[in-house]
């Protein structure tokens, strides 16, 4: 395996963990719109925190699949052929939440709610498949020697996979709900915290669920025993600390936890899986390994030189947006609505 070839591992990492911690709030504001508003003026209010930010948020995961598909073809390949029906629904899920901001802001009462609903539920499909998708991957797949997948539903749809789905939802949620409480004034701020410090209870008992199925339906422990207690320790302390946070109307603190929580899970499975990118359940000789899933040397180092001259202006792109948006949102003074 070359360096190369690692930092684009990492590079991925990094790319999924920036993708999860800046859109899983967005889903998680979806999600909010009918589970914690009480009425169309809080749901508009708390859409309007995400409004200037969520479509860019959506960026990371295409850069992730282009930066994919560059790098480790092969990857790309097993992966996006054996998942078909999977990444379809999470497209689905996707052009529900993004058609739902346009259609619900110029429909009237009835049509209002009902696109709230389709908001709702897009934002609740994509990090619950994801999840799944995640989670049956490191559990190990019934790939062949060409990188072929020979999978059944229940491969794809089984209790670890069920609760990684319902973990990256329920992290989703409270990262959704800290985003909340950080970015809006009244009522919808404060039902927002006390929802999330509920929340944390269930999240603990989800965790430690999802630790023990980890320790017991994969590898990662004896594989990588000292990275892999380290980054479920991680996960656990950063969500302490979010909850902490929380009690401490340090709501700044608990967001950025919140968001570290999600990258630990990232971390997690990256670590796990290296230096593999696919586990074949079949036989150890199917894993698709690093150094045979990745691109030609010169492909990796065109791509690097690329990335170093793009990616800061990005980021400063990235940290503009936000400053300039920084405001909490109050909600909008009520206005007739066209029955």
């Amino acid at each position: 395996m070359t360096i190369l070839q690692l930092i684009w591992f990492l590079l991925l990492a990094v790319l999924f963990s920036g993708f999860f911690f800046l859109d899983g709030f967005d889903y998680g504001v979806g999600m909010a719109v009918h589970t914690l508003a009480d009425n169309e003026g809080e749901r508009d209010q708390i859409i309007h925190s995400i409004g200037p930010v969520w479509d860019g948020n959506e960026v990371w995961l295409i850069t992730a699949g282009g930066a994919m598909f560059a790098s480790f073809p092969f990857w790309y390949a097993s992966l996006f052929s054996g998942y078909y029906l999977v990444f379809l629904l999470i497209l689905v899920g996707l052009i529900l939440r993004g058609v739902s901001f346009e259609f619900r802001a110029k429909s009237a009462a009835k049509g209002k709610v009902f696109w709230g609903w389709m908001l709702t539920l897009g934002s609740t499909m994509v990090p619950f498949l994801f999840g799944m998708l995640f989670i049956s991957m490191i559990h190990g797949m019934p790939i062949d020697a060409n990188g072929n997948f020979h999978a059944g539903f229940f491969d794809y749809v089984n209790i670890f996979s069920v609760v990684g789905g319902v973990a990256v939802t329920l992290l989703s949620y409270l990262h959704g709900l800290n985003y909340i409480a950080l970015k809006t004034v009244g009522a919808i701020r404060d039902r927002a915290k006390n929802y999330a410090k509920f929340l944390y209870w269930v999240l603990y008992l989800g965790l430690v669920v999802f630790a023990l199925l980890l320790i017991f339906q994969t590898d990662f422990l004896s594989v990588h025993p000292v990275g892999t207690l380290v980054c479920l320790v991680l996960v656990v302390l950063f969500a302490l600390l979010a909850h902490i946070a929380l009690f401490k109307d340090n709501e700044m603190l608990a967001f950025i936890m919140s968001g570290l929580t999600m990258v630990g899970v990232v971390a997690l499975i990256f670590t796990g899986l290296y230096p593999r990118v696919l586990i074949s359940s079949i036989s150890p000789k199917y894993d698709l390994l690093i150094q045979s899933a990745s691109s030609s040397e010169y492909t990796l180092t065109v791509m690097t030189i690329a990335a170093v001259c793009i990616l800061p202006f990005v980021l400063a792109y990235i940290i503009w947006t936000y400053w300039i948006f920084r405001k909490r949102i109050a909600m909008p003074a009520a206005q007739p609505v066209e029955e």
